[in-house]
């Protein structure tokens, strides 16, 4: 599937976004753990503030107004209205830098990508979904068109690394079973979720889908829920603690000590 323009409308359809897309704490630990000592950090495609860590000097560059509207709901620093591809600092400004969940909503990611790097002095933290491993879940089988939607935004883990040029880290990242943070893989064990419209609006490959499509999808969800087709294959999941499956944490190094 070809996706002419990656980034989702927010000021359209997030007005809710911040209500299922939270920091889930044991997620963030990698993340923290990765950021290590830096004392000043950019976070672009900041969204609502998630995994935005504390006690440390964090400049955020968001361009939705919805978005940033609910930083200040969530009582977190306002942000820099901006995009990635034109970071509004000097070089080197930044001890490290942060992109989380937010890539495969670059229309340029090989320019967000050099501009990160030309704005960051140690570390680039950039978590995102590897599209090689989108079909390990069960929502391949239900919500096909979606994940094909993911599939042809999200870029291969290796060619982020390419255009970084520089060394870096994989962490494949465990999702724990009542995971705070409302994208897909999220509700592994908790199918009936994605019957809430909300929680599919909190999840951006649904705006590329028609509704009728949509509709389709989420039906035949909702009748191997109600006949017990879904649990008698994928039911193992309701009880499983953790799920590794696409969730990727790439740390970049941008001085080797």
């Amino acid at each position: 599937m070809k996706i002419n323009n990656p980034a989702f409308n927010y000021d359209g359809s997030g007005c809710r976004y911040s209500n299922y897309r939270q920091t889930d704490p044991r997620i963030a630990d990698y993340i923290n753990e990765a950021l290590g000592t830096a004392k000043t950090i950019l976070n672009v495609g900041a969204g609502a503030g998630s995994y935005e860590p504390e006690n440390h000097y964090v400049i955020a560059v968001e361009p939705s107004v919805k978005m940033r509207l609910q930083r200040l709901a969530n009582k977190k620093y306002p942000a820099i209205i901006g995009t990635v591809d034109l970071i509004p600092f000097d070089d080197d400004a930044f001890d490290a830098s942060m992109a989380i969940l937010t890539i495969h909503h670059w229309q340029n990611i090989a320019k967000g990508l050099r501009e990160i790097k030309r704005v960051t002095r140690d570390k680039i933290i950039i978590m995102t979904f590897d599209p090689d491993a989108l079909d390990n879940f069960w929502n391949a089988k239900y919500f096909k068109d979606v994940v094909e939607v993911e599939k042809s935004r999200y870029p291969k883990i290796n060619d982020i690394i390419e255009i970084l040029g520089l060394k870096s880290e994989v962490k494949h990242i465990p999702i724990p079973l009542d995971c705070k943070d409302g994208f897909q893989e999220a509700y592994y064990g908790r199918p009936e979720a994605f019957l809430n419209k909300d929680v599919r609006l909190s999840q951006s490959a649904w705006g590329f889908i028609s509704v009728e499509t949509e509709n389709l999808l989420v039906k035949k969800l909702a009748d191997d829920l109600a006949s017990g087709e879904l649990d008698r294959l994928y039911g193992h999941y309701r009880t499983a603690p953790a799920f590794t499956c696409a969730l990727r944490l790439i740390i970049a190094f941008k001085q080797i000590f």
